[in-house]
């Protein structure tokens, strides 16, 4: 991390931040929020994050987080409002000094004990929310009403204007940030990937077509299924399809894979081993990783970290990929890092897979080159840290005194 974030004389230092969201299990927004508190300690200041729990906590914990307890998931208007009183005495106890709310629910808490409290708002939007009806607009609309207002990607921006009315001057976009780090192909000791393998049962030198993502409709489970056959079909009987991710309580959406996966005939071929929690090692164990995500993908972590590690990917063409993967038409062939299909389109799937698992040697290390110089220069931890924390520092430099924010909105 960058040395400001160690200096005694930052802004932030002595500061209390406090994010709020539904659980710390695995994902995009419960990823940055960990990153985030990291970040936090670093510049000197004290990380809270108010949740229901969630595999992350402990993560949170030894990088000098504070985790409070808090009913942060609950949609219920009773719970809520019990929880908006609860939310001001811990503002109020604890001295913080801005509230950052990564979700719609627990936004909704936060904005009223923020107010209350007269401390800064900030939301950040990480997902496309679904549905445009006046009452869910209504309830989607809590993560524009920000001091500041933070997406995702610029697909995002776009999105939250054009549903909002926000103008783009009132958001702040800033891509999710890959941790460098811990996504490169050079720190993975083998026998990581090797127990991965072992453990998914695939042979030692079986190619592998990895989906990571939680087991949902909109993740696109389901096409790869159908492309599997595809390939299956057209002479590939070797390939091992892996389903890495949680299912969340989907227990329908699961049957319908198993269905799925058994009236094509490849329970040998597809499998769904559930979270995978080295997904370092699970990404440069892919001889080729997919996001077929059927509806678009507000960023796509797993799209950059798959690119990190050099890993030869394929996306649906849609939502902030054209951010993230680069290729035509809108890059030159030469500075291709990914394939782009058709979502929903299994054949086109198909193809792209097939390319990939055919390709040589030397354009496999030319590609990985390529796509992990796009990361580093564009989708970096620092980069995200830095902005976000200057994002509070602007609002931290305009509430006067401090502890009583004027509000900005």
């Amino acid at each position: 991390m960058n040395a400001r974030f160690g200096d005694a004389a930052s802004p932030l230092a002595g500061r209390t931040i406090l994010q709020i969201i539904p659980e710390l299990e695995a994902g995009g927004a419960e990823r940055t929020t960990v990153d985030i508190a990291g970040a936090l300690v670093e510049a000197g200041a004290r990380a809270l994050v108010a949740c229901e729990g969630g595999r992350l906590i402990s993560e949170l914990q030894a990088r000098g987080g504070e985790w409070r307890a808090f009913p942060a998931a609950s949609k219920n208007p009773f719970v809520m409002a019990f929880a908006v009183r609860r939310l001001r005495r811990l503002i109020e106890r604890e001295n913080i000094a801005l509230v950052h709310a990564r979700s719609r629910a627990p936004a909704w808490v936060a904005y009223y004990a923020a107010r209350a409290a007269k401390v800064p708002f900030v939301t950040t939007y990480h997902g496309i929310y679904n549905g445009e009806s006046g009452f869910k607009l209504r309830y989607n609309s809590i993560m524009a009403r920000g001091d500041a207002v933070i997406a995702n990607s610029h697909y995002t921006a776009q999105h939250i204007t054009r549903l909002h009315g926000l103008p783009r001057e009132r958001m702040d976009v800033i891509h999710r940030g890959t941790n460098l780090r811990a996504f490169d192909p050079a720190q993975i000791d083998p026998a990581r990937v090797r127990a991965l393998r072992e453990s998914w049962g695939a042979s030692p030198h079986q190619p592998i077509v990895l989906l990571p993502g939680r087991l949902t409709a909109w993740k696109g489970q389901l096409v790869l299924i159908e492309a599997a056959k595809i390939l299956r079909d057209a002479g590939d009987h070797a390939t091992l399809f892996v389903l890495a991710g949680d299912p969340q309580g989907r227990d329908d959406y699961v049957r319908r894979i198993d269905a799925a996966i058994a009236a094509a005939g490849l329970q040998t071929r597809v499998i769904r081993p559930g979270h995978c929690s080295d997904m370092p090692a699970a990404l440069l164990a892919a001889s080729a990783v997919t996001v077929c995500s059927v509806e678009p993908e507000a960023f796509g972590r797993i799209a950059v970290e798959a690119q990190a590690m050099g890993a030869p990917l394929v996306v649906s063409d849609m939502g902030a990929v054209t951010e993230t993967v680069l290729a035509p038409p809108d890059a030159p062939e030469a500075d291709r890092t990914g394939w782009r299909v058709p979502a929903s389109d299994p054949q086109a799937l198909a193809q792209a897979i097939g390319h990939m698992l055919r390709l040589g040697a030397s354009e496999r290390e030319q590609l990985a080159r390529r796509a992990r110089s796009h990361v580093e220069a564009h989708f970096g931890l620092e980069r995200m840290c830095e902005s976000t924390l200057a994002v509070y520092e602007r609002l931290l430099a305009a509430a006067r005194p401090p502890g009583h924010f004027s509000g900005l909105a």
